[in-house]
């Protein structure tokens, strides 16, 4: 991962390139740490990247729950690597009323989603961000939620 994710929000970049705002879905950071592969092969060069608080804790869970040795430190340098580079977006008033209105909506539509998933989606919608995901299902018809769906080779 390069230093230059998550840089702080541009508009149009010096070529005149929309800089897009993006908060990454755990499936992808998880794709790429099985695969050995960096978050930066995922996202463009001028892209505003950032991930949930809710989905470093389910990466630190993925740390404490990993069995051995080995694979424990590989996911440890991962997650350090990612979390020195790409800022947490925490979980905050507005984030928590844009929370409120997407839970309200999958009640009333009778669509209920992931809690992980929701909490990921609050945070986009709240800072109008594009969620990126390998599970478009999730997050697919959620008001105000943009999606780009990421394909994963596993």
């Amino acid at each position: 991962m390069g230093g230059r994710a998550g840089r702080a929000s541009r508009g149009a970049g010096a070529t005149g390139a929309v800089l897009e705002r993006l908060i990454l879905d755990t499936t992808v950071l998880i794709a790429a740490e099985r695969g050995g592969t960096s978050v930066d092969e995922r996202i463009g060069d001028d892209d505003d990247v950032t991930i949930a608080a809710i989905t470093a804790a389910e990466l630190l869970v993925g740390e404490l729950l990993a069995t051995g040795r080995r694979r424990r430190a590989n996911r440890r340098a991962f997650i350090g690597d990612l979390l020195a580079t790409v800022p947490v977006e925490p979980y905050d008033l507005v984030v928590a009323r844009a929370h409120a209105e997407l839970l309200a909506h999958t009640s009333r539509t009778g669509t209920p989603r992931g809690a992980h998933d929701l909490l990921i989606a609050a945070t986009a919608r709240a800072h109008r961000r594009t969620v990126v995901t390998a599970d478009l299902a999730g997050f697919d018809g959620l008001p105000d939620v943009s999606v780009r769906h990421a394909a994963i080779n596993e």
